[in-house]
């Protein structure tokens, strides 16, 4: 076995163990909690993003959360952003937007499946990778409803248009 094949060959460390090895080697600001949960926060475009991970051993799972820091309040906006999420969540392949009942907050979630607990550095850092993307692309468009008074449609069309070149 090459050198290269053994670093991409599943381990059984602990999954955890692996994200920390990669936020560490990214500079991210980090707690391990407890041995099962990890919080981190990255900077991303349009806010930081603090993110939760928890292993489930008796699920062996990878769990990845997200809350942004806006809240929904007022039926009228409970609305727009249900459609909101109807939309967002139609264009993720990965992941899901939530919309806590409770509170109102707009979360990000995640969750891997890990037989046997064989999990891959690659595999963490795609789960992070993936989630930071769809919050960096899609915070925009939970702006434009909640402040700007635009419609999901209207959001959704904004926040996938993609620019090209610099002004």
């Amino acid at each position: 076995m090459t050198v290269l094949q053994q670093s991409a060959a599943p381990s059984r460390s602990h999954p955890l163990d692996l994200l920390e090895r990669m936020v560490e080697d990214n500079g991210w600001a980090y707690e391990r909690a407890s041995s099962d949960e990890l919080n981190l926060s990255v900077a991303g475009r349009w806010s930081d993003h603090h993110f939760s991970v928890t292993w489930r051993d008796d699920l062996q799972s990878l769990h990845l959360s997200s809350a942004f820091d806006m809240k929904v309040k007022g039926d009228m906006k409970l609305f727009d952003i249900a459609s909101l999420l109807m939309y967002v969540n139609a264009r993720l392949w990965i992941g899901h937007f939530d919309l806590w009942p409770e509170d109102g907050t707009i979360v990000y979630r995640h969750s891997m499946v890990f037989t046997e607990a064989h999990v891959s550095a690659a595999q963490v850092e795609t789960l992070l990778n993936l989630a930071l993307e769809a919050c960096e692309h899609y915070y925009p468009a939970f702006q434009f409803v909640l402040w700007g008074g635009k419609t999901a449609e209207e959001a959704v069309a904004a926040a996938i248009l993609e620019c090209a070149g610099q002004a």
